[in-house]
């Protein structure tokens, strides 16, 4: 049975927003609907990876490395591209190009904010670069839209991988009361409880996300998310999806738990669940060597 409490709490009071617009509940959805990434670790990263490689062409923002099968990863409503930094690394000496496009969360309107406008956006851009049978890789947020778009455009995927993924059940926080956004020791916590290891969460992470939450647009985008997740839950479409598939989960990630993990790989007809151990919502981050692995094995054995 798929549970879905935290984005069911919301749509109950949408019509309320703006009353609710200061407590917890949208923290909550802002925090648990995806991780917040290693921001000190994107920040340390940003001038390698992003400002030296960005390559924007039309309305597209992305960065590749490497030739040979084409690995498209998308990254997570906080995360960005050097969270996947291992992969886009480490597979091009193994004859992939990796290439990460940004998904226009901050671009698009309110009423396109949903994972149906982002699996589009994939798709104009897999169009735009002439890509075909990829290997599609999303974590959190991104591993749903890689989920809607391998359910919409089957053919143009070789392969899916995701991780952390969003699409069946967030865990819901709402029961720890009403603190209010202004509340840093609480935005702390929630930001360590995403790792197992919660010295992943400095203090310029936290303070990051702090200044996140605290932004309103973000906070009323986040929504809009929410609302769309209800509207594209996969449970029912899963069972119809036979691309090949690889899972990968933290045995210990309290954002998305191995229950739901569990839930993916009976519900999905070809796929395989892979476990870390002592590893949270963002396995790539965590454990990048362990992650690679996995992942290079799957391909590798599945012909990929």
């Amino acid at each position: 049975k798929i549970y879905l409490p935290l984005f069911t709490t919301f749509y109950h009071f949408v019509n309320n927003f703006f009353q609710y617009l200061i407590t917890d509940w949208f923290i909550t959805l802002y925090i648990d609907l995806n991780s917040p990434k290693a921001l000190s670790i994107y920040l340390f990263y940003k001038e390698d990876i992003m400002e030296k490689d960005l390559i924007i062409e039309n309305e597209f923002s992305y960065i590749e490395n490497g030739d040979g099968r084409p690995i498209v990863i998308l990254h997570g409503l906080m995360g960005g591209l050097s969270n996947f930094k291992g992969v886009y690394e480490e597979f091009p000496k193994k004859n992939y190009k990796v290439i990460m496009p940004e998904l226009p969360i901050e671009s698009v309107s309110i009423l396109n904010t949903n994972v149906k406008t982002f699996a589009k956006y994939v798709y104009d851009f897999v169009k735009f670069k002439d890509l075909k049978e990829i290997i599609l890789v999303g974590n959190s947020l991104g591993g749903h839209v890689a989920l809607l778009f391998t359910r919409d455009y089957p053919e143009l995927v070789k392969g899916l991988l995701i991780t952390g993924s969003s699409g069946l059940y967030e865990k819901s926080m709402i029961g720890d009361g009403y603190p209010k956004r202004s509340n840093y020791d609480y935005i702390k916590t929630k930001t360590e409880e995403v790792f197992y290891d919660p010295a992943v969460a400095t203090k310029e992470l936290v303070d990051e996300v702090f200044e996140s939450v605290n932004n309103r647009e973000k906070v009323i985008k986040t929504l809009a998310l929410a609302k769309s997740a209800i509207r594209h839950n996969m449970s029912e479409d899963l069972p119809k999806m036979n691309n090949k598939t690889a899972i990968i989960w933290g045995k210990e990630d309290s954002v998305t738990p191995p229950s739901v993990a569990e839930d993916f790989n009976s519900l999905l007809p070809n796929s395989e669940l892979f476990w870390i151990d002592k590893c949270g919502h963002a396995p790539m981050m965590e454990h990048p060597e362990e992650f690679n692995e996995i992942m290079l094995n799957w391909l590798k054995k599945n012909n990929l």
